[in-house]
């Protein structure tokens, strides 16, 4: 029975198929000492990086690449979550999660938040960050005793798999963006980055650490959030409040077909969302993970609808950039208010997602205009808000003696927002243009259908009204 002779049951795979005999024989692999001091820097790169991703979200105007950052940083808090818990498991109360591995990845971590640019953010994450923690979780695998710590490979596999897709979008998105020129004006920090992964001794401080020293670059000033939401060059007319998609969606005289592309046109403006909730997560220090894990993954499905209203105007022939996507909301609550106070409104306009004017409402409209796109994204949307609205209660709701409370503190915070319709207009911004008639007609060309002109003509704004469904599910 010696491990060159040895045979299993009519030669079925060995030890459940986590390793070959001869692997478990030979390999000591890491002690548990070792294998958590690992899992520890692992979960440091991985709550970095979420912190990365999740700051940096409203500031870039990129819309491709906020929407990836959204997903990014979940895929991150997931990964962040799975290794806490494995380390939880392995004698490690009280676990010292929050302690800093290594001053020197804490300095790597800080350059990277800190750029200025969009550029070297890409690099930093892509080309430096994630390659790092892929090569960690590699070695991990090889070196640790498969059958002995199989949870933790397990987690490493998941792990490099997304870490795998996630480089591959940034090395596309780096080719993209950033051409030679860009990359030599980054060259003596990306040689600094170089140096504090050596002085850590890699990311997983596996190998010798070089001893040099050290000077930051853009991490001596210390980090600011920047609140304000940015927009790329296509997004234009961003104050524009002059039409109303909510009157219009719920109206009865109007049909459903029209009233997808007021949809599409709701969920592609959600992309405001992702741009205040990350200042929620990125202001509100000293949760439980859960908190930050439950708010990224809404901030992410927040970002999958803005691209499902994206999908819906591709798909109707309809070119969304001529629509202005107004950010209001997001640059009004993220600089009137306190993050309490936004969780607050987040939480009252999910309230009023529920009733039967609601998500369903939305469902029953997609499915009723026979676009089979529509009726689909709705039916996702609408289980993604329920999911919302039990992570308000969760964590939200819980800090008052009861929902209506709740609730009406998010209604007295959103009250308190000044929404600046004519004052936009004074100074010059918007003229707040009725963009309606034009979107709508360039549809019904698109679709080969002749245009209502009762159906055109609508023309109601925002001037008086906020964009929630207050006044429509009371009266409903």
């Amino acid at each position: 029975m010696s491990t060159p002779h040895y045979q299993t049951y009519r030669g079925l795979p060995e030890l459940a198929g986590v390793c070959t005999m001869a692997e478990a024989v030979e390999n000591t692999g890491l002690s548990i000492e070792e294998c958590v001091g690992r899992l520890k820097r692992y979960h440091y790169a991985f709550k970095r990086l979420h912190h990365l991703f999740v700051a940096r979200i409203t500031a870039e105007p990129i819309y491709e690449l906020k929407t990836a950052f959204s997903h990014h940083g979940y895929l991150c808090a997931e990964h962040v979550a799975a290794l806490r818990e494995r380390v939880g498991e392995m004698r490690e109360p009280p676990l010292h999660l929050d302690v800093v591995p290594d001053a020197n990845l804490e300095i790597f971590f800080d350059e990277i938040l800190n750029v200025p640019t969009t550029e070297e953010l890409l690099v930093g994450i892509y080309e430096r960050a994630i390659p790092a923690l892929g090569a960690a979780l590699h070695r991990h695998i090889d070196q640790t005793h498969k059958l002995a710590d199989a949870p933790s490979v397990r987690l490493c596999k998941f792990a490099l798999l997304e870490l795998t897709e996630m480089e591959a979008f940034g090395h596309q998105a780096i080719t993209c963006l950033v051409d030679s020129r860009k990359r030599q004006s980054m060259s003596k920090w990306l040689v600094l980055l170089d140096a504090l992964l050596a002085a850590a001794g890699a990311l997983d401080g596996m190998d010798k650490p070089a001893v040099r020293p050290i000077e930051r670059i853009y991490s001596a000033t210390p980090y600011v959030y920047d609140p304000t939401p940015k927009r790329d060059e296509r997004f234009q007319d961003s104050y524009n409040a002059g039409v109303n998609p909510e009157a219009f969606l719920y109206n009865p005289d109007y049909p459903p077909a029209p009233k997808v592309l007021m949809m599409f046109y709701k969920r592609l403006r959600e992309i405001d969302v992702p741009e205040m909730m990350a200042s929620i997560i990125t202001e509100t220090p000293g949760k439980p993970w859960g908190y930050y894990l439950a708010m990224t993954r809404q901030l992410w499905d927040e970002a999958r609808h803005a691209m499902m209203g994206e999908v819906g105007f591709v798909k109707l022939g309809v070119d969304w950039t001529t629509i202005p996507i107004n950010f209001t909301w997001s640059l009004n609550l993220n600089t009137q208010l306190k993050p309490w106070e936004r969780h607050g409104v987040l939480y009252f306009i999910e309230q009023g997602l529920m009733p039967k004017t609601g998500k369903k409402f939305e469902w029953e409209v997609g499915v009723a205009s026979q676009e089979p796109l529509s009726a689909t994204f709705q039916d996702y949307d609408w289980a993604d808000e329920v999911l919302h609205a039990r992570i308000g209660r969760e964590w939200y709701v819980k800090e008052f003696k009861d929902g209506n409370e709740a609730r009406d503190y998010g209604d007295k915070c959103w009250s308190r927002v000044l929404s600046h319709y004519q004052e936009y207009k004074r100074r010059g911004l918007t003229e707040h243009r009725n963009w309606w008639p034009e979107i709508y007609t360039q549809a019904c060309r698109a679709g080969g259908i002749q245009p209502d002109s009762r159906i055109a003509a609508y023309n109601e704004t925002y001037e008086n009204v906020r964009a929630d469904l207050k006044e429509i599910s009371a009266s409903g």
